[in-house]
């Protein structure tokens, strides 16, 4: 073949290869369309959230839920104002109170202060426009007054959980009548203490001996503060074969809690609420033997969607159990890494 025909044909192939090359590379206008909008901004921009994680900074289980949270926030591009209450009720009123004065689009609250504390201040919020929902502890009469508002939740079922760990308790160690068990909880609270009633009302329909302890505002806030209450509460009570931890700061805090007792591992059953890293770490010891696990991410992630879904299409309330069932020491390992990412 001559050095000519040789020519034109590499020629053309260029020529043709460009021409397919260039049509490749045009835009439609629906990926002009696409990359607009991503310069825009982020779906719900633009809408302001005022956010309760519940807890002080650095909670085991308030972490977890804000991290929820922050994912929602970074997901959906509202700004959200986050306020840390140290799971106590008076300060969440407080709180409220300055949310509702900043006028946000929504306010995203935990229920524990209870329905006769809440109720003339969401009436207040949503006269104003506020969208309000709850997380965690839910308020059932306030939101069938304003599910058609966006008034939601995400959270467990509270006394219907508490009667699940009692009863999983007993059938994963084989209690019997007349064993003793204590039970760590928030009776005192209005609604947030139906989880620490289920838990008594499990054990005492199996025919255990319940001892009750109320957490104070103090350990409340600070689970280490319960150290020397748990030892000098097992030193009165050596027939005790379980401790149920009705708070996630607590339960996290087990193996502390037994080796300032001198326990050893299995010597009593600890069971409590909610995986986070700390809580497979006591897993794992062996001085914690099961959690049932609310899913806090979700309790962060859902309620800021619920105001942007609200606030921009007009949805109702979504009320939502994230309630996902038991871990102990046969499927921690599965959850352990997203437990240290905060996610479960």
């Amino acid at each position: 073949m001559s050095k000519l025909k040789v020519g034109l044909i590499l020629g053309i192939v260029i020529v043709l290869t460009l021409a397919v090359v260039a049509s490749g590379c045009k835009t439609s206008p629906e990926a002009v369309e696409t990359e607009e909008a991503v310069e825009v901004g982020k779906h719900f921009s633009g809408i302001s959230i005022w956010f309760f994680p519940g807890g002080p900074e650095g909670c085991p289980f308030a972490s977890v839920v804000y991290k929820g949270a922050v994912a929602a926030q970074n997901d959906l591009g509202p700004d959200v104002t986050y306020i840390w209450s140290d799971w106590n009720p008076e300060k969440m009123i407080s709180q409220f109170k300055e949310a509702i004065a900043a006028a946000p689009d929504g306010i995203c609250i935990m229920g524990h202060p209870g329905e006769d504390a809440f109720s003339p201040l969401v009436d207040e919020a949503v006269a104003k426009g506020i969208i309000v929902t709850s997380q965690n502890t839910d308020l059932p009469n306030i939101e069938t007054r304003y599910v058609a508002n966006g008034f939601g939740y995400a959270g467990q079922g509270l006394y219907t959980s508490g009667l699940a760990l009692a009863k999983q308790s007993i059938i994963k160690w084989d209690l019997k009548a007349g064993d003793r068990a204590m039970v760590w909880g928030l009776l005192s609270q209005e609604t947030r203490g139906l989880r620490s009633k289920g838990c008594i009302d499990g054990l005492e329909e199996a025919g255990l001996i319940v001892d009750y302890l109320e957490i104070t505002d103090e350990i409340n806030a600070d689970a280490s503060l319960g150290t020397p209450v748990i030892a000098g509460y097992i030193a009165s009570n050596l027939d005790v074969k379980l401790i149920i931890t009705d708070h996630g700061g607590l339960t996290s805090t087990a193996g502390t809690y037994a080796k300032a007792s001198n326990l050893e591992p299995g010597d009593v059953k600890f069971a409590g609420f909610d995986l986070s890293a700390a809580s497979v770490d006591a897993i794992k010891s062996g001085y914690l033997g099961l959690v049932l696990d609310q899913q806090p991410y979700l309790q962060g992630y859902l309620p800021i969607l619920q105001v942007c879904l609200t606030k921009k299409y007009l949805f109702s309330g979504l009320h939502i159990d994230t309630g996902s069932g038991f871990v102990d020491e046969g499927n921690v390992e599965a959850l352990e890494g997203l437990a240290k990412e905060g996610i479960r």
